[in-house]
């Protein structure tokens, strides 16, 4: 059973929402979240990436960070443009993105039930990452960004949503990518979280760190209010997964195309920079894309076959000696909304790599990962479009 909680959550007036609203922490450089939030001091990247307020080349992980994010925090909700609620609601949040639509319910998620594996993780968290978003939420004493979770489709649920979409909306715009971004506040809350006790499992999406990091202010401080944290949670139908790209640096480019000639999986007659099905992966090398087709893995887990992990069984680990990819300095990740214009791009302005265009890993694929309890390989899966932050947030401890 999955359990949904309402929250009186602090947000911005529904004119300002454009404007406050920002991508996660976690998708853009600091020198991004600067120009993003450049001319505007409502944009949340005030609060999540407090360091652009502060010189540039500071540590991300100084003391004057958290300190400026807290006080960030504090003046927008002070500010005439948010609103701290007085009732406890939950939220249906829309996304659009071209001819994609996705609503999914908004409120808090327990964090019990994600220590305890109701809420199923996918991927390994690193520690500094995690001691990052602990302090951040420590001392703003909020949770101030969504994590993104799924959940195999329910028609119940799905119909009160779709009941709750026939209101006005709390907040409607088209943020400066295109994504419209819709959210409606629940006029029966309650029915919504009676609904929701039919869920059984909840699976994350994105934020990893985030989750790892709410358990641990509950479990280290036991303020009260933290032991719940903010979600969006989607239909499984209705999430997109899109390819999480590879670039990687190879002392010797010339050596590494003749062994992928030799070893049998390089076809050099196609030439697509995006691979069209399970199994292939495309190589762009000095200039041309060329297709890899992947051996099957004898490797016994589920996570084995995904195709990340067959790339670092076949490729990176015999041929590179790239036996983690979590930790080795010569991969660079590059989500797959970037496109392969920007690997391209990458790999003719850097020299001495070579890109990778990956196949996308299914929602099917996550979900038998995560029900085995298995962890799949670092940067497996891109989730899009992003939720944006500042819309509502949850403060505790008051």
């Amino acid at each position: 059973m999955a359990t949904i909680k309402a929250f009186a959550a602090l947000r911005p007036t529904s004119d300002t929402a454009k404007h406050v609203a920002s991508v996660p922490y976690d998708v853009i450089s600091v020198p991004e979240a600067r120009d993003l939030a450049k001319g505007n001091l409502s944009s949340f990247l005030h609060v999540i990436r407090p360091e652009i307020d502060l010189p540039t080349g500071i540590s991300e992980y100084d003391d004057a960070v958290y300190a400026k994010g807290a006080e960030n925090l504090r003046q927008f909700a002070s500010g005439d443009h948010s609103i701290q609620e007085s009732a406890p609601t939950v939220y249906a949040y829309r996304l659009r993105m071209g001819d994609h639509e996705q609503v999914g319910v908004y409120g808090l998620v327990s964090v019990n039930e994600y220590k305890e594996g109701n809420i199923l993780k996918h991927e390994n968290t690193r520690p500094p990452k995690v001691a990052d978003r602990t302090r951040h939420i420590r001392e703003q004493s909020a949770h101030a960004e969504p994590v993104k979770l799924v959940f195999k489709d329910d028609s119940t649920v799905t119909d009160l949503m779709d009941a709750c979409m026939e209101k006005k909306p709390l907040f409607d715009f088209v943020a400066d990518d295109g994504i419209q971004h819709t959210v409606w506040a629940f006029s029966d809350s309650q029915s919504l979280i009676d609904a929701f006790t039919q869920v059984h499992r909840l699976y994350i999406a994105d934020g990893h760190h985030r989750c790892e990091a709410a358990w641990k202010v509950w479990n280290d401080d036991q303020v009260a209010g933290s032991d719940f944290f903010p979600a969006v949670c989607f239909p499984v139908s209705q999430t997109q997964i899109l390819p999480y790209n590879r670039i990687i640096h190879v002392s010797d480019i010339t050596k590494f195309f003749q062994d992928l000639d030799s070893s049998g999986m390089l076809h050099r007659a196609t030439h697509q920079p995006s691979p069209t099905k399970c199994g292939e992966i495309s190589l762009y090398v000095d200039g041309t894309w060329h297709t890899l087709v992947l051996p099957t893995s004898e490797r016994k887990g589920v996570a084995d076959q995904l195709d990340v992990a067959r790339l670092g069984e076949f490729i990176l680990e015999p041929f590179l000696g790239i036996m983690d990819q979590r930790t080795d300095p010569r991969i660079t990740f590059v989500g797959g909304i970037r496109g392969t214009d920007e690997l391209e791009q990458r790999v003719q302005s850097t020299e001495g790599t070579v890109a990778f265009s990956m196949f996308a890993t299914s929602m099917n694929q996550l979900l038998d990962v995560s029900d085995a309890h298995e962890l799949m390989p670092p940067k497996s899966t891109w989730f899009e479009p992003k939720l944006r932050s500042g819309l509502l947030i949850h403060c505790f401890g008051t």
